[in-house]
């Protein structure tokens, strides 16, 4: 079953980490990728850019309306994701809590409905 792990850290802090610490980060999500893709459950991720570069559209009176910035303004931000493909939602919370993120903030870990199961959980979810 494929998981996305969320990560979420004050960009803030990060931004006036030392270079040294930076690198060190850098280094340690290196390791966590190799360690991902030699397990072979690494599906996908990247790193995002600052929240204060996204901007959020919505629907209204069927025009779309665009605005810039992040959907919320939180302590923490978005900052990157990664999708893994593992058995159950206890090995996803273990890959979780060796994310890099969830030493520097913190790993949100959610299942994601394959294309053929969501139709089918989505009509019952919302009938």
């Amino acid at each position: 079953m494929q998981y996305i792990l969320t990560i979420y850290a004050n960009e803030a802090g990060f931004a006036g980490m030392p270079k040294e610490a930076v690198e060190q980060a850098m280094a340690s999500y290196g390791a966590y990728n190799d360690a991902l893709n030699k397990a072979k459950v690494f599906v996908a991720g990247e790193r995002l850019r600052p929240a204060s570069t996204a901007s959020t559209v919505r629907m209204l009176d069927g025009k779309s309306k665009v605005q810039d910035g992040p959907y919320a303004e939180t302590k923490e931000q978005l900052g990157g994701f990664y999708i893994i493909d593992v058995p159950d939602l206890d090995a996803a919370l273990k890959w979780a809590a060796k994310c890099p993120g969830a030493h520097h903030g913190i790993v949100e870990v959610r299942a994601i409905w394959s294309a053929d199961e969501g139709r089918g959980d989505v009509k019952r979810a919302y009938s």
